[in-house]
């Protein structure tokens, strides 16, 4: 058995979930907008506290690793590495577009959607007509690396005898794009959820494969690049 502590904080939303084996134990999650240092530790005592178990308890910590937000993955990977320094546990990396393609993947298959024939989609945004994206199955395994990708109307022109269903925070400014492609379609309500990185921990658990603690860092996958401080009379 293995009690694993997920933390998601790639994107807009603080999510973080405790799973012990496959039972989502508890979960707390905002979306709101920059909120993730100010939510983070109190949810993850909060998950604690609902489930009646100790850190001590932990087996391992699972941290979506990005891409996504530079400072939203600033604090979660921190975080996740200071828990583990202080209860020596270890830290499992999760790719935070694989985490997008569990939730939808999870969701349809609830539905009894069958998807045998379907590419997975997941679509995180980058700003502009840019997304980070990847293309999974239906098992998840990776059919295109992750990428930063500007959509145009030619893109998995490849792939064009699958279906392909999109979805995720930059997935809405890629509709009239892909409005004219009968293979594309558009899934709403599919958002990151620390559930999704405890669940695919499950398995890098079982394989003992976690992360140095020490080395682990975010995988941005673009340079990060700061604005002017928005600072009345700082600049003329």
């Amino acid at each position: 058995m293995a009690i694993i502590l997920g933390i998601e904080t790639a994107a807009s939303i603080c999510s973080v979930a405790l799973v012990k084996d496959e039972t989502l134990l508890s979960i707390r999650e905002t979306v709101g907008l920059r909120e993730h240092s100010a939510a983070l530790t109190g949810f993850i005592a909060d998950v604690f506290n609902e489930a009646g178990l100790s850190y001590h308890d932990l087996d391992a910590i699972a941290v979506s690793m990005g891409p996504g937000s530079y400072t939203g993955l600033r604090i979660g990977v921190s975080t996740a590495k200071g828990l583990s320094y202080a209860l020596d546990k270890p830290i499992i990396a999760i790719d935070t577009l694989k985490a997008l393609a569990w939730q939808a993947l999870h969701k349809r298959t609830l539905e009894n959607i069958p998807m045998h024939n379907s590419l997975f989609c997941p679509m995180l945004d980058a700003r502009r007509m840019e997304v980070y994206t990847a293309l999974y199955d239906h098992q998840l395994n990776e059919i295109q690396a992750v990428n930063a990708l500007v959509v145009t109307d030619d893109v998995f022109r490849e792939f064009a005898d699958k279906e392909i269903s999109y979805f995720g925070d930059g997935a809405s400014k890629c509709i009239s794009v892909f409005a004219e492609k009968s293979n594309f379609t558009f899934w709403e309500n599919i958002v990151l959820s620390a559930e999704a990185v405890c669940m695919l921990a499950l398995n890098e658990f079982e394989n003992s494969n976690f992360a140095d603690t020490a080395y682990c860092e975010p995988f941005y996958l673009k340079d990060f690049v700061a604005g002017k401080p928005r600072v009345k009379g700082l600049y003329q």
